[in-house]
């Protein structure tokens, strides 16, 4: 019987190989809910709405060079919907260890690369914890998959049901699919000769800029490989593949006021609230700051945001942004972020680097590991911010409270740091290594305070309820 599979492309292909045993290629999150969440009734909906997507069928087999999807013939929902109950009280800290755990594990590859973990009875309500392989999909297609499990009503499905990824294919299939895409390909290629006699026929000049783009790749190119490494900081070190999260929550209002007051956007206030945190923290360490501050990672989204999630796969490039974490004044912070990200977003940066993921997945492994760890040097942390929802969404009757996601790190990079917006709250979590030394909960502390000293230099004072809340727990509990 010929065993039915698909090709893994070069891009998801160079995700799967960065997994090592310091750094597994998981995004994780944990949804809290206000209520218990009807377990029939949520099978029904991974059933209807999760394992229509086919990859969530299906295991990784290597053969030779090559990597292909092919579908998981002992495949049980059991093995990867797991109920637990936390012990004790249950509360926000125990939450927290148990994902770091769960985060610290790598996923079974023998089976289809997700898992999903409820939480009974947490808070009078209950919890989920997703994992999924990197190589599956990037952040936000895997954000969009799971927001389409919910729906804006607790009693109703209003959600679409997205259209599952392509099955596996004969060899029949394979050949005319490839014949296709060659043909489309030829197509095009005639189209884009057409397009370019018509622009060089309404423009003379057309060639030449169109020759200044390509050097601007090629320069971006030279950049990112003369970039220097990161200054040595606490953020940077050995890793031991322990994990640790924890997370914080904004006032989303607060966030638009100071972006307004500032004139900038939400993404430069959270990322200078990021800023200051690390700024914060490593100040209160009495670690001497990095003169020219540190670079972070930043996830480029290159799929459109209103594109129907037909199909999984990453689609995405990283970006190197510098954080001035040497700078005092949260008003200047601010400044210089806004200007690194307006540089960014006109670079070809993100381009560039999704090119170089796909080749370096159709390359040796070895080639690929030499990359990432030249990349882990010029950066110190991952960071991503993802838009969600604006209004409550319920999964399985069940009204989400409260999302929290983190993102894998690559190579030597120890620190993962993301943002998500939701309803009316902004939700910041971290993931970091537990060999660095860091404190994840006094990050988020740090973070909250750098943000209302940015939310009062804006001219839109605030108070502190979370910050002197959690800095009381924390001295109770250093007392004992």
């Amino acid at each position: 019987m010929t065993r039915i599979r698909t090709p893994m492309t070069a891009v998801d292909r160079a995700w799967l190989r960065m997994e090592s045993p310091e750094n597994p290629m998981m995004i994780g999150a944990v949804l809290v809910f206000d209520e218990p969440i009807d377990l029939p009734r949520f099978r029904q909906v991974l059933e209807d709405r999760f394992l229509c997507f086919r990859r969530f069928r299906q295991i990784v087999e290597h053969a030779g060079d090559r990597t292909y999807w092919h579908d998981d013939p002992t495949f049980d929902l059991d093995n990867h919907l797991q109920v637990v109950a936390l012990p004790g009280r249950a509360d926000e800290a125990t939450l927290q260890s148990f994902a770091s755990d769960l985060n610290s594990t790598p996923l079974n590859p023998n089976r289809p690369l997700w898992q999903v973990h409820y939480v009974d009875n947490y808070q009078g309500g209950c919890a989920l914890i997703v994992r999924i392989h990197h190589c599956i999909a990037d952040g936000i297609s895997l954000v969009r998959v799971l927001l389409a499990l919910t729906d804006d009503k607790p009693g109703r499905h209003l959600h679409a049901v997205p259209p599952g990824t392509r099955p596996g294919e004969s060899r029949w299939q394979s050949i005319q699919r490839r014949a296709r895409e060659w043909r489309h390909t030829a197509g095009a290629g005639v189209e884009q000769l057409r397009h370019f006699a018509h622009n060089v026929q309404q423009d003379p000049t057309y060639p030449l800029r169109l020759l200044r783009t390509g050097s601007r790749i090629g320069l971006e190119c030279a950049k990112l490989g003369l970039t220097p490494a990161d200054p040595p900081t606490p953020l940077k070190g050995a890793l031991g593949g322990r994990k640790q999260v924890a997370w914080a929550c904004l006032p989303l209002k607060d966030v638009k006021d100071t972006a307004r007051a500032l004139k900038g956007t939400v993404n430069d206030v959270l990322m200078t609230a990021a800023t200051g945190a690390l700024h914060e923290y490593l100040r209160e360490e009495a670690f001497d700051l990095p003169d020219c501050g540190i670079r972070v990672a930043v996830p480029f989204n290159l799929r459109p945001l209103h594109q129907p999630v037909e199909t999984l796969g990453n689609q995405f490039g990283l970006v190197l942004v510098p954080l001035p974490i040497d700078v005092d004044c949260p008003r200047m912070r601010f400044r210089q972020v806004q200007d690194h990200m307006n540089r960014l977003k006109r670079s070809w940066q993100a381009q560039v680097t999704y090119s170089l993921l796909d080749l370096f997945g159709r390359g040796p492994d070895i080639l690929e590991r030499r990359a990432l760890a030249l990349l882990s040097q010029k950066a110190s942390a991952v960071l991503t911010n993802v838009p969600g929802p604006r209004r409550p969404v319920y999964l399985a009757g069940a009204r989400l409270r409260q999302p929290m996601f983190w993102v894998p790190q690559t190579g030597g990079i120890g620190i993962g740091m993301s943002i998500f917006s939701y309803t009316d709250s902004v939700q910041f979590g971290i993931i970091v290594d537990k060999k660095l030394g860091l404190d994840p909960q006094r990050v988020m502390t740090a973070f909250e305070k750098s943000f209302y000293d940015l939310h009062a230099v804006a001219g839109t004072p605030g108070t502190y309820p979370q910050v002197e809340r959690r800095e009381v727990e924390r001295r109770k509990a250093s007392s004992f």
